[in-house]
């Protein structure tokens, strides 16, 4: 049988699923078993609305207002989101054995700039996990990568709980996620605007030489290769994700990426292609330096040994072309990353540091934008079904 670009992708990183569909995830179980599944807002709202889940939603609904009847007392959360956090542990509980390691849910967006209330939330979904039987080592919590929210991760790291920074642009948010002690971290490849607006798309022939992200990216990973072998912490894994190409999605395994996260879409595009070195972005070239992924599973392990950035990349280590202003520098430099405390009072710094880069800072705007009104949607299904109980 002919190697597809899915097969040659899953030889250069992990795949990761961002769909929560269980029948999708059956119906590619012959072709791959995916590592993890991630999910945000939107793709909860989806599959909450889909009509294999809708009397679950009512019973889910039904149960968890009759806890908070018979409590008798002030909640912490509201009656929708707590019912909202616990339709969607449930839902993860359909996919979590047709995957390979963990389910990802996110922290509310419209809190991500609370310490406080990101800490509740993702406190509610580890007791929601452990109410369905589904153990630490089977979930991790996105957090959106701001300063009072990862310094809540930080927190939550320390009580066993392993999260992920999300809504990440720039290198500092890359080093605070570090600070946090963050299990991943999920770089957008892409705006999120992209995926509708394709103004928002910069196409590109070769992704890994050529996107605009791709400087970025590649800093960030070499600077969590030198945090590990100057500090010996283990550094957060890189789950690139948000991209609209086959394309850019065989980037991530040029530049060095732990994994991918991909759309179904993406994924049955991928499934569908012969692959070929020739046909591959940057030709037989790239394909050389697009090394095998390290065999062991163990996280501290992944830049053990890593080599520096392909001469073919390395060019990326010096430009940002994000930055309109200066795009002939890196986007920061490692002394400052490493040297600044992101997380000192509750995260100032860090979010000093986002509001100086007008792109971070327009981008996580526009991802908590298209969250936060994914999550009203879901607010408006529950309390749909509680008006109707």
């Amino acid at each position: 049988m002919a190697t597809t670009w899915l097969d040659k992708l899953e030889q250069e990183l992990n795949i990761d699923i961002d769909w929560m569909d269980p029948d999708f995830l059956v119906q590619m179980q012959p072709t791959i078993k995916f590592h993890d599944l991630t999910s945000n807002q939107n793709f909860v709202d989806i599959q909450m609305g889909h009509p294999s889940n809708v009397e679950l939603l009512r019973e889910t609904a039904r149960e968890v207002r009759d806890e908070y009847d018979a409590s008798g007392a002030d909640q912490t959360h509201p009656l929708w989101l707590a019912i909202y956090t616990r339709m969607a542990v449930r839902m993860c509980k359909k996919v979590v054995d047709l995957i390979q390691g963990r389910v990802l849910l996110q922290t509310s967006p419209a809190q991500a700039y609370s310490t406080e209330a990101t800490l509740a939330h993702a406190r509610l979904y580890d007791t929601e996990f452990a109410r369905a039987g589904i153990s630490r080592d089977r979930f991790c919590i996105k957090i959106p990568c701001t300063g009072p929210a990862l310094t809540a991760a930080h927190i939550l790291q320390q009580e066993g709980i392993q999260t992920l920074g999300t809504a990440l642009f720039g290198v500092p948010q890359a080093r605070a996620a570090s600070q946090a002690r963050c299990l991943s971290i999920s770089p957008y490849y892409n705006d999120v605007r992209a995926h509708a607006d394709r103004s928002f798309w910069p196409v590109v022939a070769d992704p890994a030489l050529q996107h605009p992200t791709s400087p970025r990216l590649i800093q960030i990973l070499e600077m969590y290769r030198r945090l590990a072998d100057e500090t010996g912490q283990r550094q957060p894994l890189v789950k690139a994700a948000s991209f609209v190409s086959k394309e850019e999605a065989m980037a991530a395994g040029e530049l060095g990426c732990h994994s991918a996260t991909l759309f179904n879409t993406l994924i049955e595009e991928l499934k569908s292609l012969p692959y070929t070195d020739a046909d591959r972005p940057g030709g037989a070239e790239a394909a050389r330096y697009a090394l095998p992924k390290p065999q062991s599973t163990d996280p501290a392990d992944f830049y053990k040994d890593r080599a520096p950035p392909s001469p073919r990349l390395r060019g990326l280590l010096s430009t940002d072309p994000l930055n309109a202003a200066d795009p002939s520098t890196p986007a920061t430099s490692y002394e400052t990353a490493t040297a600044t405390d992101y997380l000192a009072d509750g995260g100032k710094l860090l979010d000093a540091a986002i509001a100086e880069d007008q792109v971070t800072k327009e981008w996580l705007d526009a991802a908590l934008t298209l969250f936060i009104a994914c999550e009203k949607r879901s607010q408006d299904k529950v309390e749909a079904v509680l008006a109707a109980l």
